[in-house]
């Protein structure tokens, strides 16, 4: 587990909230209703009912859960549904000022709800984002409030709309006819960028490696979209919102901007730790009992809810 008040991944989610509404604020009605319609063409419901009244938690200012997911296909499954390159689990406590973000490696070996053993990243190929929250919440045995989906095979155009991202390289590496030096600060354009946080199997951390790198690309570019030029291109705007889904409305994001700044003063990171196995001649990552409860103790514990058994669709 990392602490980290000012590490790379810190406000990612305050800061794409705070981006998308803080230009609304600055700028006018009409940079209001550009925002907002961007906003409202991302929303979409993930047909589940949710484990709990959601509106009361945000009313009263109490914890959230949202699920974090990346795809790398077509605009947002619209064509063909893909596989989820990335999952977190990311809790806001406006009380206890504190964030946790959570990453679920793709390899993770589950028994998906009615579709058998898989890969975590098959839950969304298979049913979709309902699919997807169901899996986690039962991995897992935490609530999921809210869902947000970006499809980072399409952050390439939102990357360049945005004039690019510093990303500064964790290790030295060659892919795709780039070279990344360890340690020295690059800007990168979409291809870039996407290159970089592609690399997967010459990352000595493999799957975890790039899970960093990806978080690192997603955290420049809404670093980036803070910047008062980017916020008055629309352009961007309109990109961003063609590449992300999720079920929060304007009005959501509009209480989690006003009252839930305080989330940002600290941030806990872990990620969920397994070993490589060969199941059914694929591999995976084989998680145990008491590696899921550490990390259902360590979400609950910032949702502000009381201790419990870790879910029991792991493979085993």
């Amino acid at each position: 587990m990392k602490k980290n008040r000012h590490h790379v991944f810190r406000n990612t989610l305050i800061t794409f909230i705070l981006f998308i509404i803080g230009g609304s604020s600055v700028y006018g009605m009409t940079r209001y209703n550009g925002v907002k319609k961007a906003i409202d063409s991302s929303y979409h419901e993930s047909g589940l009912k949710k484990q709990r009244n959601v509106g009361n938690q945000l009313q009263n200012k109490r914890p959230i859960s949202i699920l974090l997911m990346g795809t790398d296909t077509g605009a947002l499954g619209r064509d063909y549904k893909g596989r989820t390159d990335s999952m977190m689990v990311i809790t806001l406590n406006p009380t206890a000022q504190k964030t946790t973000i959570t990453s679920i490696p793709r390899d993770t070996a589950v028994n998906i709800p009615e579709y058998g053993l898989a890969k975590i990243n098959a839950a969304y190929a298979n049913g979709q984002i309902k699919t997807a929250i169901v899996t986690v919440q039962k991995l897992l045995n935490v609530p999921i409030d809210f869902y947000a989906l970006i499809n980072m095979g399409g952050m390439e155009k939102v990357i360049d709309q945005a004039g690019g991202v510093e990303v500064t390289p964790t290790l030295s590496f060659d892919y795709e006819d780039y070279h990344f030096q360890k340690g020295q600060k690059t800007l990168m354009n979409g291809t870039k960028a996407l290159a970089y946080s592609r690399m997967r199997y010459d990352d000595p951390q493999g799957d975890y490696g790039r899970q960093t790198r990806q978080r690192a690309v997603l955290t420049a570019l809404f670093q980036k979209s803070s910047s008062i030029s980017t916020l008055l291109n629309q352009n961007f705007i309109d990109s961003l919102s063609g590449q992300t889904q999720t079920d929060l409305t304007f009005s959501d994001l509009k209480e989690l901007a006003q009252d839930y700044r305080s989330a940002r003063n600290e941030t806990d990171q872990t990620h969920l730790q397994g070993h490589g196995e060969s199941i059914d001649d694929q591999s995976m990552e084989v998680v145990d009992k008491a590696e899921l409860q550490r990390v259902t103790d360590f979400i609950r514990g910032n949702l502000d809810l009381d201790k419990a058994p870790t879910g029991n669709i792991e493979y085993r």
